[in-house]
């Protein structure tokens, strides 16, 4: 396992026990770069910087009538990361950040409410 797969663990492991026991059926990967299908799946095109992406189902769209499926992915990469990191506790603050972004969209929230729940936390 390499550091940056490390960092992406320790930040999975870190998040609050009560939001990281509904984390059902999700697998994380961590990929070099985006490629332009992962842009187009983010909904923008190539040259933006991505930092991580979520497919599937958010927990909000979910009934006991949905049927079973493959995991939700959770995408982080790590190229966009470490050109963005300062130094090495910047990246892992990048990191953890992403993570959270991206499991924030697992339980439901759409890129506003996301960014405006980043900015909240952010000016604690």
């Amino acid at each position: 396992m390499t550091r940056f797969e490390q960092m992406v663990e320790a930040a999975v492991a870190a998040i609050p026990a009560r939001f990281r026991a509904r984390l059902r059926n999700v697998a994380w990967v961590v990929e070099p770069e985006p490629t332009e299908a992962h842009y187009a799946r983010a909904g923008g095109r190539g040259g933006g910087t991505l930092l991580g992406l979520y497919e599937g189902r958010p927990l909000t769209e979910r009934t006991v009538f949905t049927p079973a499926a493959l995991p939700d992915r959770i995408t982080i990469f790590e190229g966009p990361h470490r050109r963005m990191a300062r130094n090495p506790a910047h990246l892992r603050r990048l990191v953890q950040d992403t993570v959270l972004h991206e499991v924030a969209h697992y339980f439901g929230f759409d890129e506003r409410r996301v960014l405006r729940w980043e900015a909240r936390r952010m000016n604690r």
